[in-house]
């Protein structure tokens, strides 16, 4: 199946987009043979910055095959950014409302196009203190079992050390200049999953799976070993709310 031609609306993104990431910030690429020459693919993004869709896809782009992104919906209404959104061929998600299952049927026709669709597993920044990949949600390992392409992981660090998650003071950290490193690896093996029911046990366990690909490469990238445990956002706030509890009732 040939490959999605990158088109007017990519190109005038990376017109705009590439001068200032190449000014600003030093590039470490690492790992573009792993990408498909041709036919649909999935990649599994770590996200620790609002700054690394722009690395990531930087990256990508220059591999020759651009990415999909899945963005919330509401990205789609603002302005110059909504406009290249749309005409770039982004997929909007709605998240908890009658439209939530578009996303995953608009990424499956995508990928059978031929496209490559990506996809930030852990559905938002990472909360993890130390900033390692949190838990994943199901959706990338939804869409692959179903499609049976393949997932690409991806471990992406430096632009969470230019603009932190979260930090309400000194947002833009660009100097000393900073290095964004992005990493691929080799596909995730989800043989192990072949005719099995997408149930939810088998999508976690394939999340799992998935997860741990790309935080081994980000262990790589750091040189640092990662938590035996990924970070989990739900089962955190439940403590939270029962420690608080706790000192309420004393």
């Amino acid at each position: 199946m040939p490959r999605r031609r990158i088109g007017f609306w990519y190109r005038l993104a990376a017109v705009i987009a590439k001068p200032p990431l190449v000014v600003l910030f030093k590039r470490d690429w690492r790992g573009m043979e792993h990408m498909p020459a041709d036919g649909g693919f999935i990649t599994a993004v770590n996200h620790n910055s609002y700054l690394d869709p722009l690395s990531y896809a930087h990256y990508q782009y220059n591999t020759g095959r651009v990415p999909r992104f899945l963005a919330k919906a509401g990205l789609f209404k603002r302005g110059f950014v909504g406009t290249m959104l749309r005409n770039t061929g982004q997929i909007p998600v709605y998240r908890e409302t009658t439209n939530a299952l578009d996303a995953f049927r608009a990424a499956v026709d995508a990928i059978e196009r031929g496209e490559c669709v990506a996809f930030y597993p852990e559905g938002t920044l990472t909360r993890d203190p130390e900033m390692w990949p949190m838990a994943g949600k199901t959706g990338a390992a939804r869409v692959a079992l179903l499609t049976k392409v393949p997932v690409i992981p991806v471990a992406q660090w430096g632009a969470n050390l230019a603009m932190p998650p979260y930090a309400k003071e000194n947002k833009f950290r660009l100097f000393p200049r900073k290095t964004l490193i992005v990493q691929a690896g080799p596909p995730v093996d989800l043989s192990r999953f072949d005719g099995l029911e997408p149930t939810p046990e088998v999508l976690r366990e394939a999340t799992e799976v998935i997860m741990a690909a790309i935080t081994a490469l980000l262990e790589e990238v750091r040189g640092e070993k990662a938590p035996a445990e990924p970070y989990d956002h739900r089962k955190a706030r439940l403590e939270q709310r029962r420690r608080a509890a706790e000192e309420g009732s004393k």
